[in-house]
């Protein structure tokens, strides 16, 4: 048998046997994915859309630097995490290193700008459509990132995706900041290069398999969510 048949029979085994240790780690991963998609939704969303309604000196080099920072190299923002984090660094009074909540750190930090970016670009273009209307009924300013938040709300839901998608696929950040450690900080993808770094392919591969479907599935949950919430808006 090879690796890609041993490996899909595991991961069915894995699945259909609700594997504890498996089941240990899909629950953290998702924690820390959803959770860091939570914060980064927070803090990207409203951003991404003040920087497209507003004009304001240096406004080009903010969008220059979001899109330059969707592709951060995930250890550098480990590092940073990890130097904030560690005994010697500011924050090291609050003991998070090697704690999910420092994983959940860095992967906000990593995905922010990713939604940031995109949500610029989803509500730029649908704020040249409502422009006119708002100076003409002189909309103010804390009104308009919630009222174009909220009607490009459908569009918005893939963005984060698109966020969801690069947290829970992360590896190199949160094996710094979190260290794999077994029962405590280990999730999908440092356990597939765990068992990838002991030689065992059929079970890291396996991993890969069941990380693939949570991805899907996801996407697929999303999806249908926007389609029904979309018909009941215009129905």
């Amino acid at each position: 048998m090879s690796d890609f048949e041993q490996a899909f029979a595991l991961a069915l085994r894995l699945l259909f046997s609700f594997d504890p240790a498996l089941i240990e780690i899909v629950a953290l991963s998702l924690k820390v994915s959803l959770s860091a998609l939570f914060l980064a939704g927070l803090i990207g969303l409203p951003f991404g859309a003040a920087v497209a309604v507003t004009r304001f000196p240096g406004r080009g080099g903010v969008i220059i630097l979001l899109n330059a920072m969707m592709g951060l190299p995930p250890v550098v923002i480990g590092l940073l995490v990890y130097m904030l984090l560690s005994r010697a660094g500011p924050l090291g009074v609050l003991g998070l290193l090697y704690t999910p909540a420092a994983m959940i750190i860095a992967q906000t930090i990593l995905i922010a700008p990713i939604i940031a970016a995109l949500t610029w670009q989803v509500v730029e273009s649908l704020e040249g459509e409502y422009s006119e209307l708002f100076r003409s009924m002189r909309v103010p300013f804390h009104r308009r990132v919630p009222t174009l938040l909220f009607d490009a709300r459908f569009s918005l839901m893939t963005v984060m995706l698109a966020g969801f998608g690069r947290a829970v696929a992360e590896v190199g950040a949160v094996m710094i900041v979190g260290g794999n450690i077994d029962h405590l900080t280990r999730v999908m993808t440092t356990a597939i290069a765990l068992e990838t770094a002991k030689g065992d392919l059929a079970q890291a591969l396996a991993l890969g398999f069941v990380l693939v479907l949570i991805a899907i599935t996801v996407n697929g949950a999303v999806i249908v969510i926007r389609q029904a919430a979309r018909r009941r808006a215009y129905a």
